[in-house]
C-alpha cells in the first residue's frame, strides 16, 4: 500500500502536520532568545516553564474532550486558537506595538491550543488505519516531520534577526491555511460510543477517565519504555551537548590538498544534528522496506540496542569521526524502533478512550525533559563513563518495558477481532 491508498483524512493530516511543524520550528527555538533579550535569562526560563505546565493541562483536557465530542471539533478548536494566537503574536511584535509581554501571552495561547488538538490528531491516525499499514503510516509521518523541522530551522535562523515580525505574519497566514484545510476537508472519524456517557460532575468524569487509563498495565509498561527511550534522545541536547561543546578540541575531519576541514565542539554538534535529520529523510523508507517482514520483537530490541549504544558512545567519545559514526548507529536504531512503538500504542488503546490514552502518552516527552535536566545535575558526579553506564541501564529498562508489552499482546492476540475502519480506505 502506498500513500495514495491511505484514508483521505490521513493523507491530509500528514501534510498538515508537516506544515505545522515547519511553522512552529521557525520561531519556537528562537522564543527563548527573544524572551531572554527582553526579560532576562531567569525570567525567560520561568516563563517557558509556565508555558510547559499549561501545555500539559491542555493535552489532558484535549484528550478528555475529544473522547466525548469527537476529533473534528477539537482539531478545529485547537487550530483556530493557534491561528488567532499567531496573528496576535505577529501584531504584538510589529514596530508600531512592540509588546514582548503580549508576544509571550500569544505564544502560550498557541502552545495550549496546539496541545488541545494533539490527542485528537493522534487518535485520528489510529481511527483510520489498520494494523497492517500502521508501520508505513508512522514511517511516512516521521519522515515528513523531520524534513519539515530541518527546513523550518534553516528558514527561521535566517529570518529571525532582521525579519522576525514578518516571519510571524507568514506563520500566522500558514496557520490560517491549515485551519481552512481542516474545516473544508477533514471528516469525523471517532468510533460510535456504546452506552451512555458516565453520570456525575465534569471534574469527577475527567479524573475517572484518566484513572482507568492509568490502570492499564500494558499501556503503563509501554509508556515507561517510551519515556526512558525519549530521555535517552533528550540527552543529546542536554549532557552530550554540554560535554561535546565544552571538551572537544579542534579536530581535522579531512584534508584536500592544502585545505583542512576542521571543527570545534560546537560545530561538530551542528554536524551531528544535521546528520541525524538527513539520515532520517534518506533512510526512513529504505529501512521500512528492508525490515517489512522482520518481527516486532527483533526490531524493537535491535533498535533499542543500536540507539542506546550510539548514545553511550556520544557520552564518552573524543574523536569527531567516532561521534559521527555513533550518530549513524543511533539513527538507524531510531528508525527501527519508533514505528513499531507507535503501532503497539495504536493496538493497546481503547476505542472509547483513545484520545485519553494519546494525551497521557504524549506526556512522555515532558517527563523525558525533566529526566534530561536531572541528568545534567548528576553528570558532575557520574562523569562521562558513569553517564554512559546510566544510559545503558535506561536501554535495558526500555527493553524490559517492551518485553512486558509484547508478552501481554501475545496472550491477548487470539481474542482480538478486526476493527472496522471508519470512512473506508480512501
Amino acid at each position: 500500500m502506498g500513500y495514495g491508498a491511505l484514508h483521505r483524512n490521513l493523507q491530509i493530516r500528514i501534510v498538515v502536520g508537516a506544515v505545522q511543524r515547519f511553522l512552529y520550528i521557525m520561531f519556537m527555538p528562537l522564543m527563548a532568545v527573544y524572551l531572554s533579550s527582553r526579560f532576562g535569562v531567569t525570567k525567560a526560563g520561568l516563563m517557558m516553564f509556565a508555558s510547559t505546565l499549561l501545555e500539559i493541562t491542555g493535552t489532558l483536557l484535549g484528550g478528555h474532550l475529544s473522547d466525548r465530542h469527537g476529533r473534528r471539533p477539537l482539531l478545529l478548536t485547537g487550530e483556530s486558537g493557534v491561528a488567532a494566537a499567531y496573528t496576535l503574536m505577529a501584531l504584538a511584535a510589529a514596530a508600531w506595538w512592540d509588546s514582548a509581554l503580549v508576544v509571550y501571552a500569544a505564544f502560550v495561547l498557541s502552545n495550549v491550543a496546539a496541545s488541545l488538538a494533539l490527542p485528537a490528531n493522534d487518535a485520528m491516525v489510529v481511527d483510520v488505519t489498520t494494523v497492517e499499514v500502521r508501520k508505513l503510516v508512522y514511517t511516512i509521518n516521521y519522515w515528513a516531520i523531520n524534513l519539515a523541522l530541518a527546513c523550518g530551522v534553516v528558514v527561521g535562523g535566517f529570518l529571525y534577526t532582521k525579519y522576525f515580525p514578518t516571519m510571524l505574519i507568514a506563520v500566522a497566514a500558514g496557520a490560517a491555511a491549515v485551519l481552512a484545510v481542516t474545516f473544508l476537508c477533514i471528516s469525523e472519524t471517532a468510533p460510535q460510543r456504546t452506552g451512555e456517557l458516565p453520570s456525575g460532575g465534569y471534574l469527577r468524569n475527567f479524573a475517572l477517565g484518566y484513572r482507568l487509563v492509568l490502570t492499564d498495565k500494558a499501556f503503563l509498561a509501554l509508556l515507561c519504555a517510551a519515556t526512558l527511550r525519549q530521555a535517552l534522545e533528550v540527552q543529546i541536547n542536554y549532557y552530550v551537548n554540554i560535554r561535546v561543546s565544552g571538551t572537544m578540541h579542534v579536530q581535522q575531519l579531512f584534508r584536500l590538498g592544502s585545505w583542512r576541514a576542521e571543527v570545534n565542539g560546537v560545530e561538530l554538534l551542528g554536524i551531528l544534528r544535521a546528520e541525524n535529520t538527513l539520515l532520517v529523510v534518506l533512510l526512513a523508507f529504505l529501512v521500512h522496506r528492508m525490515l517489512k517482514r522482520v518481527g516486532d520483537r527483533l526490531r524493537l530490541y535491535l533498535g533499542v540496542a543500536l540507539f542506546t549504544g550510539g548514545t553511550m558512545v556520544l557520552a564518552v567519545g573524543g574523536f569527531a569521526w567516532l561521534l559521527i559514526a555513533a550518530m549513524l548507529v543511533l539513527t538507524v536504531g531510531e528508525l527501527l524502533n519508533l514505528p513499531v512503538q507507535q503501532t503497539m500504542l495504536a493496538e493497546l488503546v481503547s476505542d472509547q478512550d483513545r484520545t485519553k490514552y494519546m494525551a497521557i502518552f504524549n506526556l512522555n516527552v515532558r517527563v523525558a525533559l525533566l529526566l534530561g535536566s536531572l541528568g545534567m545535575i548528576v553528570a558532575p558526579l557520574l562523569r562521562s563513563w558513569g553517564m554512559a553506564a546510566l544510559y545503558g541501564l535506561f536501554g535495558l529498562l526500555v527493553i524490559g518495558g517492551y518485553r512486558r508489552v509484547l508478552s501481554i499482546r501475545a496472550k491477548a492476540a487470539p481474542a482480538a477481532e478486526p476493527v472496522p475502519v471508519p470512512g473506508g480506505a480512501g
